[in-house]
């Protein structure tokens, strides 16, 4: 990576090069300047990532399961009010709206379900029945709990989007730093641990071609991120001197800067990446660009 101030007769200085950061003065001073701020990183030096184990999504994507979530987020949210530092105003928004998804979820779909089931049978009745006159069935709305028995939630109707609310309050508490990996498991609000990929089979997929003055080279983790630290990609210039390294990069896509040649020439390119200091899987197939000339 390179700090640079805007040369025009630096062939390099373009403001979207992904290897220069456009700096203030100060990195041009020496040790003991008063504003020194520190050596600037060589291009090739490895970035330090701080990486989250990969969990699933923390909300069931079955109704049945959806409704126990709930349940359980509407009885424990209280109990950890205090040391989350939550406001009354935001468990009682919280609960009201916990109970409300309940009854839709649990008493109100499962009626309608029950109802529309009844419907089909009517018209079926009215087409090939027999008998008297036909009277339609009439939906029956289920009463709103009023918390008896006090294992039921007193309910009311609430504004729309509950649970993009209930969503937003779960980010807070994580975003607090006061909640604790127990609080965590069990208010439910953080998923099972996602099983990773087949490090010894990962390849990455490389692109590249000529762009301006450099070569794009494309590549992506393919949603593996959460696994991987870096991607260390390796270059062929036809100067003989076989694949040496680029760059060790940490951002997907890379911007090779290197000048073109006079003559033409072929420069190769592959890739393979890398978990913390060591390579995982399998080298890329190798894309090759025409330069120079």
């Amino acid at each position: 990576m390179r700090i640079a101030y805007f040369d025009s007769d630096d062939p390099e200085m373009y403001f979207d090069n992904p290897n220069l950061i456009w700096g203030d003065p100060s990195y041009l001073l020496e040790p003991g300047d008063p504003g020194y701020v520190g050596p600037i990183p060589s291009v090739n030096e490895t970035k330090t990532k701080t990486k989250r184990m990969k969990h699933n999504n923390y909300y069931p994507s079955k109704q049945t399961d959806q409704i126990n979530w709930l349940v359980n987020f509407y009885n424990k949210l209280a109990t950890h009010a205090t040391a989350l530092g939550l406001t009354p105003g935001q468990v009682a928004a919280a609960l009201a709206d916990c109970a409300w998804l309940i009854y839709v979820l649990q008493s109100w779909l499962t009626a309608v379900r029950t109802w529309s089931q009844s419907c089909t049978d009517a018209a079926n009745l009215a087409q090939t029945g027999t008998g008297g006159v036909q009277v339609l069935p009439v939906f029956p709305v289920p009463a709103l709990p009023a918390g008896d028995p006090p294992s039921i939630p007193a309910t009311v109707p609430v504004a729309l989007g509950a649970l993009t609310r209930i969503f937003a309050l779960v980010q807070v508490i994580k975003n607090s730093g006061k909640s604790t990996v127990e609080i965590d498991h069990d208010l439910q609000i953080v998923g099972s641990v996602a099983a990773g990929p087949d490090l010894s089979a990962i390849q990455p997929v490389l692109t590249a071609k000529v762009v301006g003055a450099h070569v794009a080279i494309g590549w992506g983790w393919q949603g593996n991120a959460a696994w991987l630290s870096s991607c260390e990609i390796l270059v062929d210039r036809a100067d003989g001197k076989g694949f040496n390294l680029l760059t060790i990069d940490t951002t997907p896509n890379y911007a090779d800067t290197q000048p073109f040649p006079a003559a033409k020439a072929i420069w190769t390119y592959k890739a393979i990446y890398r978990q913390g200091d060591a390579q995982v899987g399998v080298w890329s197939q190798t894309v090759s660009v025409n330069v120079g000339g």
